[in-house]
């Protein structure tokens, strides 16, 4: 008799919860980890996003605490936010979601905290517009860390996406390839109404208070 039936109805039964519908006090925690995530990981520049590459960005993604879990059956989800660049200032954000999955002979389970550097708007709105995997519909490899960006490959420089993860204090670079972005849409209702995830990007939408303190932490290192 096989396992791997309610090895997947288990791996189902975990991810779940991280689709549910958000509330406004999800929408507010994620936007308090986001920041303290971001923070954390350029509080050690050595180790950090090389400052050349925030300056280029035109959006960016945290996801903070995506749960990864493996019974046999491999799979990742999170749910996290996005900003872009809008004049001098950073856009009020969107909620967002990650997920994915893998077969693969592995058992475990951790948090890991994830950033994605876009350099053009139009790889964001890619993504969240298409539901496309990164990777396959999407361009983008892991991203280089230091305090410049002097040791980064030719294809890091070139990718539309950088892609990083942070666990167990450790950060680097990523490969998130066959994961996809998806709009949180219960997320951006609670905090927007019905607001269309574009328009918050476009500007349209005030960002609330809770959303600010994000929001100057990535003035102050994406300036």
């Amino acid at each position: 008799m096989t396992h791997r039936p309610i090895v997947a109805f288990l791996a189902l039964a975990l991810a779940l919860p991280a689709f549910a519908g958000s509330n406004l006090k999800d929408d507010n925690t994620r936007l308090q980890r986001a920041n303290e995530v971001f923070r954390a990981i350029m509080q050690t520049p050595d180790k950090g996003i090389p400052q050349e590459i925030l300056e280029g960005a035109q959006c960016i993604a945290i996801v903070p605490g995506e749960k990864n879990f493996a019974f046999g059956f491999g799979g990742n989800y999170g749910k996290g936010m996005a900003t872009c660049r809008h004049g001098n200032a950073w856009s009020a954000p969107v909620f967002i979601q990650i997920g994915g999955g893998s077969w693969g002979l592995q058992l475990g389970g951790q948090s890991t905290d994830v950033v994605m550097i876009f350099k053009d708007r139009n790889g964001l709105e890619h993504l969240l517009g298409n539901k496309v995997k990164i990777g396959a519909d999407a361009n983008a490899v892991a991203g280089p860390v230091g305090r410049h960006a002097a040791a980064a490959t030719d294809a890091s420089m070139h990718a539309k996406i950088l892609t990083y993860s942070r666990s167990r204090g450790i950060f680097a670079g990523i490969s998130l390839n066959g994961d996809v972005v998806q709009p949180d849409d219960s997320g951006n209702r609670a905090m927007y109404g019905h607001r269309p995830w574009k328009s918050i990007l476009d500007g349209a939408v005030s960002a609330t208070a809770t959303a600010r303190p994000l929001l100057a932490t990535l003035a102050r290192y994406a300036h």
